[in-house]
C-alpha cells in the first residue's frame, strides 16, 4: 500500500528534475533561519552526487497539499513549533506516502519539536540512528555517525529517526547544526573543512532519499 502511495506522490515530478522544500511552520519559531543553506546544499549535491535539483528551494506549509510534491522537506529554527490537527494529518500522510522530513535543531528547538513529532507518530518513538546506517555510509563515509558542526551545550551530535516499515522517514539532527554548516562561509566564518563535512553529510541525506525510497 505504501509503495503505491509513493508512486502517486511523485508521479507528477519529472525524473530529470527534482524540487526540495523548506517547511514554514507555526508557533513563533524562526522557520526562515539559514536562508542560504538549502541553495548551497543543492549546488553541492548537483555538482558532486549527480542530482538535478532545481536551484531554488520552495517554501511549503505543513497542511498544504503541495507538501506531497517534494521528496525532501527541510525544517529548522531556534524556537517554538506548533502543528495543528491539519498539519499533523497532512505530515503523517506525506511521510507514509514516501516523503522525507529532515528536522535540524538550530538550537532551542528540541523541547518543542519532540512533542510535535509525537503528534505525527504517537505509536513510534524517536530512536538514535547507529553509525552503521546507510545514511552515514555513502557517498561520503562518516564512520562515527553525525558530524559536529557547531557547539551548543557541549553534547555529542545525535541523529534520531522515525522508521516506518524499516525505512527512515523522519530524520532529526540534534547538537549538530548541519544547516549552519551549509550557509555561506561569511555567515558563521566556519573553516572550509567544517563546511565540507556539513555539506557531505547533507549530500548523504539527499542520496539516501533518492536511492532508497
Amino acid at each position: 500500500m505504501r509503495k503505491a502511495l509513493f508512486i502517486i506522490l511523485f508521479i507528477s515530478i519529472p525524473c530529470f528534475s527534482q524540487e526540495i522544500a523548506l517547511l514554514k511552520y507555526n508557533g513563533g519559531g524562526d522557520w526562515y533561519a539559514n536562508p542560504t543553506s538549502l541553495p548551497n546544499l543543492i549546488k553541492f549535491c548537483n555538482a558532486n552526487i549527480n542530482t538535478e535539483i532545481k536551484p531554488k528551494p520552495q517554501t511549503v506549509q505543513p497542511s498544504s497539499p503541495d507538501l506531497l510534491s517534494y521528496p525532501f522537506v527541510h525544517m529548522t529554527g531556534h524556537g517554538n513549533v506548533v502543528f495543528n490537527d491539519a498539519d499533523v494529518a497532512n505530515l503523517r500522510k506525506y511521510l507514509l506516502a514516501g516523503g522525507f522530513l529532515h528536522i535540524d535543531d538550530n538550537y532551542g528547538m528540541d523541547q518543542y519539536i519532540r512533542k510535535e513529532i509525537k503528534k505525527i507518530f504517537p505509536n513510534n518513538d524517536l530512536v538514535e540512528i547507529p553509525s552503521s546506517h546507510p545514511i552515514f555510509q555513502k557517498p561520503f563515509p562518516f564512520p562515527n555517525g553525525l558530524p559536529k558542526i557547531h557547539e551548543h551545550d557541549g553534547k555529542r551530535p545525535q541523529a534520531f529517526g522515525i522508521f516506518v516499515e524499516n525505512k527512515l522517514v523522519l530524520l532529526y539532527t540534534y547538537e549538530c547544526d548541519l544547516g549552519d554548516g551549509w550557509e555561506d562561509a561569511e555567515v558563521h566564518n566556519d573553516p572550509l573543512e567544517v563546511r565540507e563535512k556539513a555539506l557531505k553529510m547533507g549530500a548523504n541525506i539527499i542520496n539516501y532519499i533518492f536511492t532508497n525510497r
